[in-house]
Formats: structure tokens, sequence, C-alpha cells
């Protein structure tokens, strides 16, 4: 598949994100979303095959997108992109003409441990790609109010934090998704870019 984005970051290696392909990949994300670690992602207990079509029908829509993250063309995430104003976020705060929404899945851990900075790094460069490459104003994120994990490494990278929200739940014959409050939290592309 065609890279989307392509960046380079000094002590890490080179990473790459291009578009999901929801049967090749579905190995690698299938094993991500089943860890314990991924409970707020909300596709535990999913079989490899449900993950796919979940993945394959997205692959359909025009305003959801998933994307396989590389660094050195080792898969390192999933990250996800959507216009807010086609989702059941748009519904919770005020959506502004250039948002994204975002969310994002990390790798556990590789054999050598966690390495400091990378989480970071990689953050810069999925920011980067969301806010220039596809040339949006604000990113909008909305972890789950328990993952205080996710919630204070958006915080770090300079994401504002937003109210706390209940996501109401979808139950469409292709979607299913619960009820979820979330905390909401936003980046500028002019805060995060600073001419």
């Amino acid at each position: 598949m065609t890279d989307l984005h392509v960046q380079h970051i000094d002590g890490y290696g080179t990473v790459r994100v291009r578009p999901l392909d929801p049967e090749a990949d579905a190995d690698v994300v299938h094993a991500w979303v089943s860890d314990e670690r991924a409970a707020f992602w909300g596709m535990n207990g999913l079989t490899r095959t449900q993950v796919a079509e979940i993945y394959a029908h997205m692959a359909t829509l025009d305003t959801h997108h998933a994307h396989l993250v590389t660094k050195d063309d080792v898969p390192v995430a999933l990250f996800q992109t959507y216009e807010p104003s086609a989702d059941r976020v748009g519904e919770c705060y005020d959506v502004r003409p250039g948002d994204l929404g975002v969310h994002l899945l990390l790798a556990p851990a590789g054999p050598d441990g966690p390495h400091h900075g990378w989480t970071r790094a990689l953050l810069k460069v999925l920011t980067t790609y969301a806010l220039l490459g596809l040339d949006r104003r604000r990113i909008v994120v909305d972890p789950d109010v328990r993952n205080v994990k996710a919630i204070d490494r958006f915080a770090r990278q300079g994401f504002r934090r937003g109210p706390a929200v209940v996501l109401p739940e979808i139950d469409l014959p292709d979607v299913y998704l619960p009820e979820k409050r979330a905390q909401l939290a936003f980046l500028d592309r002019a805060a995060a870019f600073p001419e």
C-alpha cells in the first residue's frame, strides 16, 4: 500500500503512515485490540474475523479512516482519523471547520521494553500528518475518562483539556458502540506549530 506520510525521527527511525489493509493487517491489529491493556479500545473479546470486518466496513466510509503506523517497517500503532461532524463525538461539542478526530492505539512495547521519548516522538509525527499533511486546524481526541494514561499523554503533547462528555450509544446494522464517558482534548495547529 502507498504511504500517506513518511518522516524520519533522529534517534528512533523512519515512521510511515499507510492505509490499514483490513485483511492483511488483521492478525497484528487483532493481537493488539485483544490485549487487556487495550480494553478502552472496546474490541476485547472479538475474533480476528470480526476485527477484519469492522475495518473492512470502515474502509467503505469517506469520513472514517484507519491507518497502520510502522517504524522501520515494524508495526507500532493503529491510527484512526475521522470527521467529527460524522461521528457521535460531534454531538458533544461545537465542531469547527478544520477539525479532525483521531484515535490512537500503540503497539505493546517490544522485547527491549519501552524506549524513553518514543511515544512523544511518534505523536509528533502523527500530529504533523494530521494537522499539516491533511491541512487541518485542530485535532480532537476522546479517550475514555478512566484511561488516565492516555489523557496524561495527550496533555504532555500539548492537547488542551476540554469537557468530559458522554458519547451516545450507536446501534446500527453495521456498527455498535456502547455509551462512553470520554474526556475531550484539543490540539490547535497554531499551538502545535507556532510560526
